[in-house]
């Protein structure tokens, strides 16, 4: 549930989704990336293999695990807390899910969730720096981890989930990181696939939810770069969807990926859509 599991801001996110949710074009690609529309006699069966999902608890974790258990596959979700994440297994049947104690800091723990996984997906990451969890600590040092051990296992596929605006030499800390991350995951798995999507919206999202909570504080809602910064949003599941398919189609090795939704705002249109949405 949302917010306070309030219904205006399901009802936001599902405004922002009607239109990205169609048949064969689960998620739009931003202009100049390559698309991401696969013909379906290119997919491999992948349900005879194993995939380790880490950070498989969080927002887009999650959803990731649970598009990959509809395919039937078997999965080990690594996770620093395995105890909290037990809802996971729900998603998949009979011990189709494994849940494994695994801290991409603690690259011994990162060897064993990938032992035997043909496949590896990294979605760990942080908006918001917490003393020792720090950009570069896991952006760059914990995603190197994740590509080493994975490479070391004998791994096949590696996907990588970064973020839009991804540059090493870039002024924002974040950015920075991200791109120092892809850098340093390159040249540890050779092959990787790296998604970049753009700020992605959803039940539990940390961006509408944020806005919500501040909206619902305050009268004033601050609009950075005077609200005219664009945004393409990126529904969740369509993420999710794209990390399937990566799977899927061998074609996708070694590539970057840019995941945006059908639609470019203002950061004020998103707002202002909020804000009617709360009846503000």
């Amino acid at each position: 549930m949302l917010f306070d599991a309030s219904t205006t801001m399901i009802q936001t996110c599902k405004r922002l989704a009607a239109s990205a949710i169609a048949p064969g074009y689960r998620s739009s690609l931003l202009s100049g990336a390559i698309r991401l529309r696969f013909d379906p006699w290119e997919r491999e069966p992948v349900a005879s293999k194993r995939v380790t999902v880490f950070g498989g608890s969080g927002f887009l974790g999650r959803q990731i695990v649970k598009s990959l258990a509809a395919e039937g596959m078997s999965i080990c979700v690594g996770v620093r807390q395995p105890e909290r994440a037990s809802f996971l297994e729900r998603f998949g049947r009979g011990g189709q899910i494994e849940l494994m104690r695994a801290d991409v800091w603690d690259e011994s723990t990162v060897a064993q969730a990938v032992k035997q996984s043909a496949s590896v997906v990294n979605t760990v990451g942080h908006y918001v720096e917490k003393g020792e969890a720090t950009f570069g600590a896991v952006h760059g040092q914990g995603a190197l981890h994740v590509a080493r051990q994975a490479r070391q296992a004998g791994a096949e596929r590696l996907i990588h989930i970064s973020g839009l605006g991804a540059d090493p030499t870039s002024p924002s800390p974040y950015a920075r990181a991200r791109g120092i991350g892809e850098v340093l995951v390159k040249k540890a798995f050779d092959g990787v696939t790296i998604l970049r999507p753009s700020v992605i919206f959803g039940p539990e999202d940390s961006f509408f939810n944020t806005l919500a909570s501040i909206a619902r504080q305050t009268p004033v809602l601050p609009l950075f770069g005077m609200g005219r910064t664009n945004l393409q949003p990126v529904y969740v599941g369509n993420v999710a969807e794209a990390c399937v398919r990566v799977l899927a189609n061998p074609s996708t090795a070694g590539k970057i990926y840019e995941l945006g939704g059908p639609r470019v705002y203002t950061y004020k249109t998103l707002v202002q859509l909020l804000l009617k949405q709360l009846e503000r």
